[in-house]
């Protein structure tokens, strides 16, 4: 997150109703799944610090904004419900990194293969062009993919 900066990805949180809480540098991480330095889940709130990679910030938000309204409220640390969300949850952080300055979906995938998320065809961005259909289709049935990719 420090290569980044806060503001840009403050506002892309903002605008799909959660809050980023900036963590002080070597503090725990409320509701991280996954323990320092990922990121973290609480309600509406996403936590992270300097040192959390930006993969890991853009997929806790978007289990977030892939979970129903009356059960994001109710969300800590574990957001994933089904295999069909996380399927969402992965392709949405593709397309939500393209919004934020610096990083976009090429640095993502990267990121992401370097994490240890696997896919069937062996890396994130093979998964995102040529096998995500079910997970595009749905983030559209639910009105959750930007329109100018849909």
């Amino acid at each position: 997150m420090s290569d980044i900066g806060w503001t840009a990805a403050s506002d892309l949180l903002a605008r799909h109703g959660l809050a980023l809480v900036r963590v002080d540098d070597h503090a725990p991480i409320p509701g991280s799944y996954w323990g320092e330095p990922e990121a973290g889940v609480i309600g509406h709130s996403v936590y992270a610090r300097g040192d959390t990679p930006v993969h890991s910030l853009l997929h806790e938000a978007c289990h977030l904004i892939v979970a129903p309204a009356g059960r994001r409220a109710q969300i800590h640390t574990d957001a994933s419900d089904s295999q069909a969300e996380e399927d969402a949850t992965c392709y949405l952080q593709i397309v939500l990194a393209d919004l934020l300055p610096g990083v976009g979906g090429e640095r993502l995938c990267r990121n992401m293969d370097a994490w240890g998320y696997t896919f069937r065809l062996g890396s994130a961005r093979a998964w995102f062009e040529h096998d995500a259909s079910d997970a595009r289709e749905w983030l559209v049935l639910r009105g959750l993919l930007p329109a100018a990719i849909r």
